[in-house]
């Protein structure tokens, strides 16, 4: 199986914020083993006397907050740029990400326009790896958050009738919903996902070249990364130039692409 874990960047209600973000990463499922040990290691050589107690939250850590406030800010940065390079390091992990902002969708829920661009490019990715031989199905697992309801609801919607590009053929079931404290896997997520938010929100890209190479690609076309904007605007971020290199894929039935057949 290949677990894809999710968390979310940014706020649809937030006025201030102009891009949501769902971001993280897949990887077959013995390999989550490791990434939680290596996070592990790293939370008790930072807090030794209760290291299951730090969390490895993207905006705590950047910002101070938390159990992070004792931490000098190099110390803090520092071990969030070690987090993403043991995550990035892994051979088999891939990167997903969708940056939407909002006005570009309105009056769609970002959110959900989100979750449609990632779970297409994971199943796209897990029809690829059925036609190479690997027959292992995915499984999305995601942050709790209050978008549990709609997306699992979306989720059935695209394997049964579709999404825009087609239908989810090769994801076994549902999302499923956890808390972040419970799986440093999600917090791994969780740094992509602010990560990614800040590059395209406010052009950092002081970590952003940590993960950058790590999204999903095939024979140099990078897959896994999408950044919508209003319709008339340019954007020459990375994930914005990675699909003006891609080919246009030429035009059929619904699905066509992602298929694998089963």
């Amino acid at each position: 199986m290949h677990l894809l874990y999710l968390d979310d960047s940014g706020s649809v209600r937030n006025a201030s914020d102009r891009h949501v973000v769902l971001a993280g990463f897949a990887v077959f499922e013995r390999g989550g083993h490791w990434l939680g040990r290596a996070m592990d290691i790293q939370a008790k050589e930072l807090w030794p006397t209760n290291p299951d107690g730090l969390e490895f939250h993207g905006t705590d850590i950047h910002s101070g907050n938390k159990h992070w406030r004792a931490l000098p800010r190099d110390v803090r940065f520092a071990a969030y740029e070690n987090a993403l390079k043991a995550l990035t390091a892994h051979r088999h992990v891939r990167l997903f990400g969708a940056a939407i902002h909002k006005a570009a969708v309105s009056p769609r829920d970002a959110m959900e326009v989100a979750f449609e661009q990632v779970t297409s490019r994971f199943d796209q990715m897990l029809a690829r790896m059925y036609r190479a031989g690997d027959t292992q199905r995915g499984l999305i697992v995601a942050d709790k958050s209050t978008y549990e309801t709609s997306l699992q609801r979306l989720s059935v919607e695209f394997g049964r009738s579709g999404h825009s590009f087609g239908r989810l053929h090769n994801i076994s079931e549902v999302p499923l919903f956890v808390d972040s404290k419970a799986t440093r896997l999600i917090q791994y997520a969780d740094l992509v996902a602010h990560t990614f938010r800040r590059y395209v929100e406010l052009g950092d890209d002081s970590r952003f070249g940590i993960i950058k190479q790590a999204f999903d690609s095939e024979g140099g076309i990078v897959h896994g990364v999408y950044h919508q904007i209003p319709l008339g605007e340019r954007c020459g971020c990375w994930a914005c130039n990675c699909r003006a290199a891609r080919p246009t894929p030429r035009k059929g039935r619904a699905g066509t692409t992602a298929r694998a057949h089963r």
